[in-house]
């Protein structure tokens, strides 16, 4: 007993044993509607409910070791967003080396964030690696469909490697606030949590459609009832795992939620352009990683530099 309660002594281990509270409830509600009501609405909810076991206890165990082993999970799921991306995106043969690069910039801007590099970081994707590729591209001598290829080569490194990095960033904040992974289980958590909360309220008051053309389903109501229940729960977890008080936690928690919302429905756009309904059938109930993070994708960036600026002190700890 002494070990369990020492174990959920720390903020981040007592919020990691929430979550699994929250999970075993959703388990019985799911098993419970099977038995009373079969079907494939119920199957799916349930297959849904058995990979958010598999997903969590993945991302626990690894921020929950060392931070060497949590910013190569990280830099992972980066890696297998990447792949997902270039595996639906329009490629020209002659521009298959020129992916090696890509996937290359992955461990060398992970590393920046590991040591808490912030130029380096900043400045390696969206300056040096925009006009690197380009002109690799160029050497090769192929002009057709030549903007295309650099577009959308840029924009895929720019949403699968450079915002996902910040995850990563957040663990050097953490660290250098005495709060370990607290900011990052924070945005993980509730970026996660807003799409369920967004999802509910959608489902039970939904009239007033957002976006019908690009997210069919995205009512006003579910924003706004996400919003505000992702604001809430923010200001209660935040002061434990942030350096930010319950005020501004819930204007962080705010953030994420909107940040969050529109990096769902810009992928939602990606995915209408490119003719696919999910990035591909990696995660059983959810389609693929790219589905999963299209959210963290605009509320990492977002959240980290609302972190950093109001409460940063940067450089980062040594490793």
């Amino acid at each position: 007993m002494k070990e369990v309660a020492a174990f959920f002594s720390t903020p981040v281990n007592f919020a990691i044993g929430a979550i699994y509270g929250v999970l075993i409830l959703a388990s019985v509600i799911t098993w419970t509607l099977r038995r009373l009501s079969p079907g494939e609405a119920t199957n799916e909810l349930s297959q849904r409910v058995v990979s958010w076991w598999w997903m969590i206890t993945v991302f626990t165990i690894a921020i929950l070791t060392t931070r060497v082993v949590s910013t190569i999970f990280l830099a992972f799921v980066s890696f297998l967003a990447l792949k997902e991306y270039f595996s639906l995106i329009p490629t020209r043969r002659v521009d298959r080396g020129v992916l090696l690069w890509a996937y290359l910039a992955i461990p060398v801007q992970f590393y920046f964030a590991h040591i808490g590099q912030f130029g380096l970081f900043m400045v390696f994707i969206p300056v040096w690696m925009f006009l690197f590729l380009p002109a690799r591209i160029t050497l090769g001598g192929h002009t057709e469909g030549f903007l295309r290829a650099v577009g959308t080569l840029s924009w895929g490194l720019m949403i699968t490697v450079f915002a996902l990095s910040h995850t990563a960033l957040l663990l050097s904040f953490g660290v250098t606030h005495g709060h370990g992974a607290g900011p990052l289980l924070f945005l993980v958590a509730l970026t996660q949590f807003n799409d369920v909360a967004q999802f509910t309220w959608g489902k039970l008051f939904g009239r007033h459609k957002i976006i019908p053309k690009v997210s069919p389903k995205k009512t006003w109501e579910g924003f706004l009832g996400g919003l505000v229940t992702t604001a809430c729960v923010a200001a209660a977890v935040g002061p434990y795992l942030t350096p930010m008080p319950a005020l501004w936690s819930a204007g962080a928690g705010a953030i994420i939620a909107i940040a969050g919302y529109l990096g769902d429905v810009t992928i939602s756009a990606c995915k209408r352009d490119l003719g696919v309904k999910d990035a591909s059938n990696l995660i059983p109930g959810h389609g693929g990683i790219l589905d999963r993070v299209d959210s963290l994708i605009y509320s990492a960036p977002v959240f980290f530099h609302f972190l950093n600026y109001f409460f940063g002190a940067w450089p980062a700890p040594p490793l």
